[in-house]
């Protein structure tokens, strides 16, 4: 596992969307969502939003390393509602990855059980006795250069799910630290999209946050 110091990006926060009940936020790359154990892991996107939201409240997280579409709850009932679409997995999620290698066939799933592998943590694994059901869709949005550029549709929310699956599969996403080489500027992933139940009124709502690769 190749090395880091922890040195999140600075900048403006990014507001996707705000409204009475939802704030959506997209995350830079290099930036926890939540505090760390650490003192000097105590800058993340939570407390930031808070800086600037202080009745925002957590619904959910992305890994330090990825960026994108985050959500935010402005109310308890708001959060309550959003917590149950991630529960029930109502959520639906979207994801830009770029990976090494040419990818075989335009679309395709990854059907593997995850849990956490204890003596490496925060690391995870596939294990078919003891392991979570997970499940990730996928569809090929680009080839060149050695790598290929997929669409991701996670329909479960395992932890590190889209990089073990992809390492799995034998196509690492490029900067991955944790399951690839870690060589390049960041991890190639990429929180695109989120739709959901708007908390007031039930409509299905869909949010999205650029690409920046």
């Amino acid at each position: 596992m190749k090395a880091f110091e922890y040195a999140p990006p600075v900048g403006p926060l990014v507001v996707v969307h705000r409204d009475a009940d939802l704030l959506l936020v997209d995350k830079p790359a290099g930036l926890l969502s939540v505090p760390g154990k650490a003192g000097e892991h105590a800058d993340c996107l939570e407390s930031r939003v808070k800086a600037e939201f202080g009745d925002a409240l957590l619904v959910h997280r992305l890994d330090m390393d990825t960026s994108g579409l985050m959500v935010f709850a402005l109310n308890k009932a708001a959060q309550r509602h959003l917590g149950l679409q991630f529960e029930r997995r109502h959520m639906e999620k979207t994801y830009v990855a770029e990976v090494a290698g040419v990818v075989e066939g335009d679309v395709g799933e990854v059907d593997l059980p995850l849990i956490v592998d204890w003596p490496n943590r925060p690391l995870q694994k596939v294990c078919f006795e003891t392991g979570k059901t997970a499940l990730t869709r996928w569809q090929v949005i680009g080839r060149g250069h050695g790598q290929t550029r997929l669409r991701l549709f996670p329909k479960t929310g395992r932890s590190h799910q889209l990089r073990v699956h992809l390492r799995e599969i034998g196509h690492p996403i490029l900067g991955d630290r944790f399951y690839g080489d870690g060589a390049g500027p960041r991890l190639m992933l990429h929180s695109e999209s989120l739709t959901l139940y708007h908390p007031s009124g039930g409509a299905r709502v869909r949010f999205e946050a650029v690409c920046p690769f």
